[in-house]
């Protein structure tokens, strides 16, 4: 069964031409799929023999909702996602002032192993798809009541490790007549896949590269990110000078303040002249509690000399606002438990 959500406009009508229909069709068929239509029956405006002939060949994909929670504190939602093959994934859509993010995955698990992370634990199951992703923007939208108006690629699983399908997904969110997320509203987290930052830079989209970089030294990275192994992070630099290069976008340095692993004053003052060197924005973030894992965020002391010595050295940084504390929703965390319970 072919699988319409993940096809471009022109692709539809290329599809709808060889069941001897008119182009025409796919316009209409693109628009009740951007509306959250999740059969071919809810396609009012479409003949009912084409409905017909489109269930017998192709599928729209769509997401069961598994659990919600909302933060009591921020307004914060967590969703937990079933797919179509019985496997779950989360995202999650925070509130600002200036409109809503969604914070997606683009893998069912994750394989690069980051010794701090609840979305590894069991490895990689699949990639998702480009629809699947869409759905996860489209059925977050539809249940908030309003626009979402930014994209952050930084839930379970590695972006860049699912290439095809993600970039694939970014073109489609991004068409006018889809969901219309413009390029620069969007946010790709890695944890430094160097081939990849090094393709996307050639695609320049105008999206934001966030750097999961989490510690200066390779060392201590490669203990946390065992992705940095046979990379190393001048390689992983280098790569980000590239994309910095090649797109004129600032980079994002994503950094989990962790107890006594990555946050000694030797270990800001390399962290701060990394940043210079690329031009890169730096993200603090308290590290968020996971059950199966040792780490412990920063303490108080220990985080306000570190930033001192960021601000001493001219980093341009900020600490994110912990949002969601009460529902999960660091990643992978409610796709864990729903594990756990299936395996009892």
């Amino acid at each position: 069964m072919i699988e319409l959500k993940s096809m471009f406009p022109e692709e539809l009508e290329a599809f709808l031409v060889s069941l001897g229909e008119p182009k025409f069709r796919a316009k209409q068929i693109f628009s009740w799929m951007t509306k959250g239509a999740v059969g071919f029956g809810e396609m009012r405006n479409i003949p009912q023999a084409l409905r017909d002939k489109l269930a017998q060949t192709a599928t729209v994909n769509s997401l069961k909702l598994l659990k919600k929670q909302t933060s009591a504190s921020d307004g914060t939602t967590k969703y937990l996602w079933e797919l179509r093959d019985g496997n779950a994934v989360e995202t999650v859509v925070m509130r600002y002032d200036h409109g809503m993010t969604v914070c997606i995955s683009s893998q069912v698990g994750c394989r690069q192993g980051c010794a701090f992370c609840a979305s590894t634990i069991g490895g990689l199951v699949r990639n998702l798809t480009a629809a699947e992703m869409l759905d996860e923007v489209l059925f977050s939208q539809l249940d908030q009541g309003g626009k979402i108006s930014n994209i952050v690629i930084m839930g379970i699983g590695e972006p860049l490790d699912n290439y095809d399908e993600v970039l694939r997904f970014l073109r489609l969110v991004n068409l006018p007549e889809g969901l219309n997320i413009g390029m620069r509203h969007i946010a790709l987290s890695t944890c430094g896949l160097t081939e990849g930052i090094e393709k996307l830079a050639r695609e320049n989209l105008q999206i934001t590269l966030a750097l999961s970089l989490h510690a200066p030294d390779d060392e201590t990275r490669t203990r946390l990110m065992p992705a940095n192994r046979g990379r190393g992070i001048a390689e992983v630099i280098r790569a980000c000078e590239s994309y910095f290069a090649a797109t004129g976008r600032r980079i994002t340095f994503e950094y989990a303040m962790i107890n006594g692993v990555n946050d000694s004053p030797a270990q800001a003052e390399k962290l701060a002249e990394l940043a210079r060197r690329v031009k890169a924005h730096i993200n603090l973030i308290p590290l968020n509690h996971v059950e199966e894992r040792e780490f412990a965020p920063s303490a108080p002391e220990r985080m306000r000399a570190f930033c001192k010595i960021l601000t001493d050295r001219g980093a341009n940084f900020t600490i994110r606002r912990s949002l969601g504390g009460d529902v999960d929703a660091s990643c992978g965390q409610l796709r864990r438990k729903r594990e756990l319970e299936k395996s009892e």
